[in-house]
């Protein structure tokens, strides 16, 4: 079990699937839902019109600002209610400007932090709702009368269905206790209906729940409880499963990474920057942009080196995912440039480190790879697990491109790409994103770590929370590479003991070798 705190599992935000350096709640998550709020919420719900968004529009001409208001106030109004997520065990509860996430399993009913309206609505109708942690939702009222609305997660690819529900859940009108026994339950409940790899992961989820649930009494311990969770979980090996439980009388965290390999962390990426610097580079320092997150340097022989650290954190501001893709926009202006993708001063190859990388937005890989290519390709196809009694079961597939980005130099030629055990997440979906690129690509290094989903935050009665994957990744045949990573073309040791101890790089000069046409270092 690892519960140091620079691990690259950080529970995401319950309720909200996101990457895994998503914040941590902000200790209104754990309360259980109130019967008393939802149904008040249901009562104003109940006096609430749903007026259809062009039946307030009375001229043909460009709409005036008094149109606009009208329009959003319409939209508004055609999204009160209560709606089912298609996937994800989630239930939205919208009135007026506030939008209350309810966690739904036929265990239980919890409320996680509710978000408000920020802003005016978007062209399409779009609405914001944003909650104190930094999580957006975007729901989109439906486009024509019989339709579907739908929700996005910023930061996070993919449109998820709305259901309109005629009344909360039942699940959701009576209160959901917090003794050991029901927070088991709704743990394990979660899992069944959401989990979308016990197959790939070896493990018979029924006869867990038959061994481990009859050690639960009402004398249970906290950590006793923490004990049997933690065990129900190690088996599965999937660093997008965790468990924290920090209240004021316990303070543990459990997660496990797939068997013999590191994750990222603050000191390897320190430790493997400063070899990169003197040994790859020569002396020379990696020039930095993204707010560290990334650095670049020329190499002898017409090679460039750019090294990716994260999908996040780009900015020190709260501008989130916007801000994000905005600054990688302004540090690709500067790596990617006309000098370097033509004429005399070109780039012969470009060496992608993505070794150390501790995931963050899949767009941002997306953006990255859109440099890269001049012409349009199959990035990955996405779905979630939407039947809590079918494993087999999953939404539409939702299919992303890369798409040349305009107006900005490309680069279109050979890339070697270097990849570990230390690679996670959206630094995966990334890899997974280049595997289509019509200009060879060679991954050279190790396995990926082999967690794709984004991360599903959930909370459980007593006020801990925990994580798992519900989602899928798969390329344009229908692999996945949930589980064992994405392997290397050319495989070679990285970050072992022995590497370290003797000074050596392996992964690097073989990129090196193969873009240049020399021999490896010995």
């Amino acid at each position: 079990m690892t519960s140091h705190s620079d691990h690259p599992v950080r529970l995401p935000h319950p309720g909200l699937p996101f990457r895994l350096r998503a914040r941590r709640g902000n200790g209104t998550l754990g309360r259980r839902v109130s019967v008393s709020a939802v149904l008040a919420l249901a009562g104003v719900l109940l006096t609430v019109t749903g007026t259809p968004a062009g039946a307030l529009t009375g001229s043909s001409g460009p709409p005036g600002p008094g149109d606009r208001e009208a329009t959003a106030d319409a939209n508004r109004r055609s999204l009160d209610g209560f709606w089912r997520v298609d996937g994800y065990g989630l239930v939205l509860g919208i009135a007026g400007g506030e939008l209350q996430p309810y966690e739904t399993t036929k265990a239980g009913c919890l409320r996680s932090a509710p978000a408000h309206r920020v802003g005016g609505a978007d062209p399409d109708g779009t609405i914001h709702f944003a909650d104190m942690d930094g999580g957006v939702y975007l729901v989109r009222p439906a486009v024509r009368h019989g339709g579907a609305a739908s929700l996005r997660f910023e930061g996070s690819l993919g449109t998820h269905a709305l259901r309109r529900l005629g009344a909360p859940p039942a699940t959701c009108r009576v209160p959901t206790a917090a003794d050991p026994l029901t927070t088991f339950d709704v743990f394990w409940e979660t899992f069944r209906e959401n989990y979308a790899f016990f197959g790939t992961r070896g493990v018979d989820w029924e006869a867990m729940r038959a061994e481990q649930r009859p050690k639960i009494t009402a004398a249970t311990t906290e950590n006793q409880l923490f004990d049997i969770l933690a065990a129900m979980i190690e088996p599965l090996h999937d660093a997008h499963v965790g468990l924290r439980a920090e209240t004021a009388t316990i303070n543990r965290v459990a997660h496990w990474l797939r068997p013999d390999t590191l994750g990222p962390s603050s000191e390897l990426d320190a430790k493997v920057q400063a070899l990169v610097e003197r040994r790859d580079l020569g002396g020379v320092p990696l020039r930095m942009f993204a707010n560290g997150a990334i650095g670049y340097a020329d190499l002898p022989g017409g090679l460039g080196y750019l090294r990716i650290t994260r999908f996040d954190g780009y900015t020190t501001g709260a501008g989130g995912y916007p801000a994000d893709a905005a600054e990688l926009a302004c540090a690709l202006d500067d790596i990617i440039t006309s000098a370097r993708v033509s004429g005399p001063t070109a780039w012969r190859g470009l060496i992608v480190d993505d070794r150390v990388n501790s995931g963050g937005a899949d767009p941002l890989g997306l953006q990255i790879a859109a440099r890269l290519t001049d012409r349009p390709y199959l990035a990955y196809i996405k779905q979630a697990r939407n039947d809590p009694d079918d494993a087999r079961a999953f939404t539409r597939p939702q299919p992303f491109r890369v798409e040349p980005a305009v107006h900005v130099p490309r680069y279109t030629g050979p890339v070697a790409l270097l990849t570990a055990g230390s690679t996670v997440s959206a630094g995966e979906t990334f890899a997974q994103a280049l595997i289509g690129r019509p200009t060879t690509t060679t991954r050279i290094g190790d396995n990926t770590q082999g967690i794709f989903s984004d991360l599903l935050g959930r909370l459980l009665p007593n006020g801990w929370q925990f994580s798992l994957s519900n989602e899928r990744f798969l390329t344009r045949t229908g692999r996945s590479f949930e589980g064992p990573g994405i392997p290397p073309d050319i495989r070679t040791p990285v970050f072992t003991d022995d590497e370290f101890a003797n000074d050596r790089d392996s992964a690097f000069d073989r990129a090196r070798a193969l873009l240049t046409g020399t021999p490896t270092r010995p």
